[in-house]
């Protein structure tokens, strides 16, 4: 994706947490017990609601879920901005109407845009479980977004829930609560539609926990937790799913074969009837989800928009396609421009290196970010920790399948998140009991990180008013960036004013950013109140006006400052190009 330049102005937030956190660390040096009264009884509270596991799950959930309501003045409710957001949309629009998919509009060469089938039917590309969530929102509040919302706030729940079984129930609780302030407020998973990484991180938590609780105590409740678990990566993350199932199903196999605590084979059976009747029945309606959309019920998501416009495949051991025969110069620019020449880059000794570097900076920038990056001195000591060894197993299986990939952005390694939490937690343990000549300065540091994500949650909340930068698209930080959709929803908005169906033509300028995509539909689009189009070559231009001739015509150019509407009309060398054609043009258009 192409970076747009930060927006605000005044300090950056990222900045300010670099900054804090040099403080912090140096503070913590000269003065290790710096508030440890306050930080003990806080601490003890914390304990004290932590051992109800349950009802800490729930705190953890309800926070997130609440916090996130109270900031709307501060952070409302987002638009769409960039182009998985819509063909997610679309996905959830699509549901919400009862329908599986949508039949190809009849004007679809107009309608083409990225991540979207036309043909054989028109839908999204992507796998159905994010526009299920926005579905889910869409019917019970009339807006996708709070069924985002939902997930978010159980994703948050589902890693404490996760840490649980993994660590002692404070820092479970602990972990839920960090979870919040990085993940559940601010961050791109939450304030745009794109990615689906709440729903793939809740499905891998969901596996990470049930799975020492399976082996642990050999109930029927876990065995059909880990089974939802891998449904829910099965329609969300299918190949990071895959990659954190297989040390999973590694250890399980193991646990059956050899320990000497695994229940009796009756037993066993019980524990697998539902959750094999459940993989198979998600499996069988995966299948007819790719017959009703795709055509057939082994063309999965991704596989025929792929096949259709791009060329750079998806890992770095393909070659590239064949360049397929594109309508609109958008998006041969974008498929053969940006999307190929990243992928000849990284197929080359010196762009591998550069860009797995680059790979695993945007994980560090966006999973731990500033705060939390002085955990990383000790992770020696967490490899050779027996506790959270089989989660370091996974994370290693997950390097490895993310150097065959040819991107990476934060969401794509989302099922691993509870692992990752996890593993800092436990970082954060061997840190807290450091005692160089007996003075607590770990203690003090793990005092200090906490403390620092709480005041940089307020000051994310209020970096508005406090005129604080955020970074541009796309930012893979935790705090997120400003509201990019907006030139677009006002636009929709203005049109949505105007009286009777509009018909809005898009042009872009020469210097247009691709990724920057104005045209994107309903489910119905012949029903819709704002049809987005684009401009074609006259002729073609005509027979769109045509078919919608109840329509107002008006020409969008979104790369004007502001983007500019005006009504549609046909220039006179365009007026001559028709008459060549033995066109008739409307009054309405001269």
């Amino acid at each position: 994706m192409i970076p747009s330049p930060v927006t605000g102005r005044g300090t950056s937030l990222g900045a300010i947490e670099a900054g804090l956190t040099v403080v912090a660390i140096a503070l913590v040096f000269f003065w290790p017990w710096f508030g440890a009264v306050g930080f003990r009884k806080f601490e003890q509270a914390l304990g004290r609601l932590a051992r109800r596991r349950g009802l800490a799950v729930c705190v953890v959930g309800f926070t997130a879920f609440l916090l996130r309501l109270a900031i709307l003045p501060l952070s409302p409710v987002p638009n769409p901005f960039i182009l998985d957001a819509f063909s997610y949309l679309l996905a959830g629009d699509t549901f919400a109407s009862g329908r599986l998919t949508n039949p190809t509009p009849a004007m679809w060469t107009h309608f083409e845009t990225f991540q979207i089938t036309m043909q054989p039917t028109y839908m999204s590309m992507y796998f159905p479980a994010h526009g299920m969530v926005l579905a889910a929102g869409k019917l019970l509040t009339g807006h996708p977004w709070y069924g985002l919302l939902v997930v978010s706030s159980l994703m948050c729940a589902s890693i404490c829930w996760m840490l649980q079984a993994w660590l002692p129930p404070t820092w479970a609780l602990l972990g839920g609560m960090l979870a919040v302030m990085r993940l559940g407020l601010f961050s791109y998973w939450i304030n745009t539609y794109s990615g689906g990484g709440a729903i793939a991180a809740l499905g891998g938590a969901i596996v990470l926990g049930a799975l020492p609780r399976l082996m642990r105590h050999a109930r029927l409740r876990d065995a059909v937790m880990l089974s939802i678990g891998v449904i829910v990566l099965a329609n969300s993350r299918p190949y990071e799913g895959m990659l954190l199932c297989i040390p999973v199903a590694v250890v399980l196999i193991k646990w059956l074969f050899t320990s000497p605590r695994r229940p009796p084979i009756d037993v066993l059976a019980r524990l697998a009837t539902i959750p094999a009747v459940l993989v198979i029945a998600a499996t069988v309606w995966m299948g007819y989800y790719n017959y009703r959309v795709f055509g057939d019920p082994f063309t999965e998501p991704y596989k025929l928009s792929r096949t259709t416009y791009a060329t750079a495949p998806h890992f770095i051991l393909q070659s590239p396609r064949p360049e397929p025969a594109y309508r609109h110069a958008v998006m041969r620019d974008f498929y053969t421009g940006w999307e190929l020449s990243y992928f000849e880059k990284v197929r080359t000794p010196r762009g591998f290196l550069t860009q797995t570097l680059v790979k695993l900076m945007t994980a560090t920038v966006f999973y731990a970010g500033f705060a939390l990056l002085p955990l990383i001195f000790l992770l020696r000591r967490v490899i050779a920790d027996r506790r959270v060894r089989f989660l370091v197993v996974c994370v290693l299986v997950l390097a490895a399948g993310m150097l065959m990939e040819t991107w990476l952005i934060p969401h794509y390694l989302s099922p691993f998140t509870a692992a990752f939490y996890a593993i800092g937690l436990q970082t954060m343990r061997h840190l807290r009991v450091w005692s160089p000549d007996g003075r607590p300065v770990g203690l003090g540091m793990v005092r200090a990180i906490v403390t620092i994500c709480v005041i940089l949650t307020g000051l994310r909340a209020f970096s508005g008013p406090l005129h604080l930068r955020l970074a541009g698209w796309p930012t893979w930080t935790w705090y997120g960036s400003e509201d990019l959709g907006i030139p677009r929803a006002r636009v929709e908005a203005e049109l949505e004013r105007k009286p009777g169906k509009q018909l809005a033509i898009v042009r872009y300028s020469p210097e247009h950013q691709s990724v920057d995509e104005w045209v994107y539909n309903a489910a119905d689009i012949d029903r819709s109140k704002i049809i987005w189009a684009r401009e074609m070559q006259p002729a073609d231009d005509l027979e769109l006006i045509r078919h919608y001739k109840d329509r107002n015509v008006w020409l969008v150019e979104p790369d004007k400052k502001p983007a500019e509407i005006s009504p549609y009309v046909v220039t006179d060398r365009e007026t001559a190009t028709l008459r060549q054609v033995g066109a008739t043009i409307p009054e309405k258009l001269r």
